[in-house]
């Protein structure tokens, strides 16, 4: 109901009283309770610009109301499970993946970690440094260093 108001809100004020018809019958009563929570004065507050009055109509008989709120193409569409296939499927392609092999490739100081880090029974560590700075290796190619 708030969504409807501010969005008719120009059509609305200054137009004089109107009726909203309404399923929610605990509104009905909130709108003439004296005590009410903060939450609820904070929402009466937003209402009181208005000039209208709220009429209970039961769910059943606000077929109206159900025929807007419930729109064929706003339900959820189920698929059917025989018809369910790929479509397509893409994928990035760059070229930095093999630019940065073949850098790899023509490095000698990356030739000699890459041997360094594959040789089998050493132990891993977490640096190569003595003062344990983690470094970064960037190639000495440079379109990578760009």
């Amino acid at each position: 109901m708030k969504y409807a108001l501010a969005k008719f809100r120009v059509y609305l004020l200054g137009s004089g009283p109107f009726v909203v018809y309404t399923d929610h019958a605990s509104l009905r009563t909130a709108m003439k309770s004296p005590h009410i929570s903060q939450r609820m004065a904070r929402w009466l507050s937003f209402f009181a610009e208005y000039d209208f009055r709220v009429e209970y109509k039961p769910g059943r008989l606000n077929v109206v109301a159900d025929a807007l709120s419930r729109r064929p193409d706003y339900a959820v569409k189920t698929a059917d499970a025989n018809r369910i296939g790929v479509e397509s499927v893409s994928a990035p392609s760059s070229s930095l993946i093999d630019d940065v092999k073949a850098a790899y490739a023509s490095d000698a100081d990356a030739k000699q970690l890459l041997s360094y880090a594959s040789e089998v029974g050493t132990t891993p560590s977490c640096s190569a440094v003595d003062d344990d700075v983690i470094r970064i290796v960037v190639l000495n190619d440079y379109d990578l260093r760009m």
